[in-house]
């Protein structure tokens, strides 16, 4: 009996960890750092409360688990997933409204990539960055690369269409999934809160962001949400030269002229309901630049900062050979190895006539 007890922990723990992130729904957050209003849902959105739910039915990795090289990110992978190529909606399960310049929180469960780091090895220490693109020009069949790495916060970057809204780490440094993990239990014991009917006992995840102050009314406004949570090289053996693992999420939010209680950032008040609050550093950091929000990451153990851009950006900062550029500018089989770095940027060279150079430029 023990041993079948012992069993069914461990099970446990590992289905906990297969399960993947996608952004569960948006929610504004007011003035004081509250949440208020309706909350927003995904493009094709699938409630976990809907028959035959299950994790596929909201999951999209790049690149697939049906590529044989696992490190490598192609110039025709999508950003968004087939049921998220449209700006369509489910029922039950509406956009978000929100005013230009609205604070918004995306929120996400950590199913264990926080609270068990051990089931994951190779895996950065911050459980990988999230980073939130947004335009107005959004492309049927958009293309993750034209995107990722290429977009920013100026929206000079890649084709102009749109702008880097932020980057922060996965782990908020509060979320937590319920598990015997002495993450979890510790953040049970610190971040205490009611159980809800959507979140239950566990506390989610959750990126705040500022949407633009210039973003039209009228027309709905799209975020691409993006989880980069890479493998190590030379650490788990069964990806001896590191593994590209990255989640999105594709959404919209219609822009209108006034929807109730949102403005700006005030003042955040503390001690409130940990079910439906910002987090502080995160809120502080709203509509700032994007060093300034990296720098707003909490510290607290057992995460520390946002994974370095030399591993963030690795996959995307290449400088081609003529004969190797693609359509788009970029290697039609862009592959990924883990970075070492030396200094303020890293050299590696991983296919011939390649050559990664990532000069981390955030003073």
């Amino acid at each position: 009996m023990m041993l079948i007890n012992a069993f069914t922990v461990l099970l446990a723990l590992y289905t906990q960890t297969q399960a993947h992130s996608w952004v569960e729904e948006l929610t504004l957050i007011a003035p004081n750092g509250t949440f208020v209003g309706t909350p927003g849902y995904a493009r094709g959105n699938y409630m976990r409360t809907t028959l035959g739910f299950s994790d596929p039915t909201m999951t999209y990795l790049i690149p697939p688990n049906t590529r044989a090289n696992v490190t490598q990110i192609l110039p025709i992978d999508k950003m968004c997933k087939d049921t998220q190529q449209d700006q369509t909606q489910s029922e039950g399960s509406p956009r978000l409204e929100a005013n230009a310049g609205a604070a918004i929180a995306l929120r996400y469960q950590e199913n264990g990539h926080v609270t068990l780091p051990q089931n994951q090895p190779g895996k950065p220490t911050n459980r990988g960055s999230v980073f939130v693109y947004g335009t107005t020009q959004p492309k049927t069949g958009e293309k993750f690369l034209d995107v990722h790495g290429a977009w920013t916060q100026d929206g000079t970057g890649g084709d102009g269409r749109g702008v880097l809204l932020a980057v922060q780490n996965y782990d908020d440094g509060r979320c937590y999934q319920i598990n015997s993990g002495e993450i979890s239990e510790t953040r049970q014991a610190k971040y205490t809160h009611t159980a809800d009917p959507r979140m239950g006992a566990d506390l989610w995840c959750q990126q705040d962001i500022q949407l633009p102050l210039n973003a039209p009314s009228g027309k709905p406004y799209t975020l691409y949400w993006v989880w980069d949570w890479p493998t190590a090289a030379g650490i788990d053996p069964t990806y001896p030269n590191g593994k590209a693992e990255i989640y999105t999420t594709c959404m919209d939010v219609d822009m209108v002229n006034t929807v109730g209680k949102q403005a700006i950032k005030s003042n955040y008040e503390t001690d409130q309901d940990l079910n439906n609050a910002a987090i502080p550093s995160q809120f502080d950091a709203l509509g700032s630049p994007i060093s300034a929000q990296l720098s707003s990451q909490p510290t607290s153990q057992p995460t520390t900062f946002v994974t370095s851009l030399a591993t963030v950006f690795l996959l995307y900062l290449a400088i081609p050979c003529p004969q190797d550029r693609g359509t788009n500018g970029w290697n039609n089989g862009l592959d990924f190895a883990n970075p070492t770095s030396s200094g303020n940027s890293t050299i590696q060279t991983l296919q011939p006539r390649w050559l990664f150079l990532v000069e981390i430029a955030f003073l």
